[in-house]
């Protein structure tokens, strides 16, 4: 159950632009979805273990939220996809 609390990309942003209203501090995170980095290990092929990151593609991009635009971090993922309309200039 705890898992499930945690998990998952598009948290309560699915119901709307609620993730991108919300003010989040850090950086390499998508304002909309939540994705963020992923740790794990390179293995080379004597099985040696070194510490990796994996950054998620963030863009930065003017989208419109309503009336208001904003400028917001978004993955590619969610700027594919139509989730965030960007806004003209």
């Amino acid at each position: 159950m705890a898992s499930m609390l945690g998990c998952g990309r598009f948290r309560e942003a699915r119901a709307g632009i609620i993730g991108v209203t919300e003010s989040k501090s850090m950086g390499r995170v998508c304002e909309f979805c939540g994705k963020g980095p992923r740790f794990g290990h390179n293995v080379s092929h004597a099985h040696n273990l070194t510490r990796a990151v994996w950054y998620p593609n963030l863009q930065r991009v003017r989208a419109k939220f309503g009336k208001a635009v904003r400028r917001v971090r978004i993955c590619t993922r969610c700027l594919r996809s139509g989730r965030i309309e960007k806004a003209v200039s």
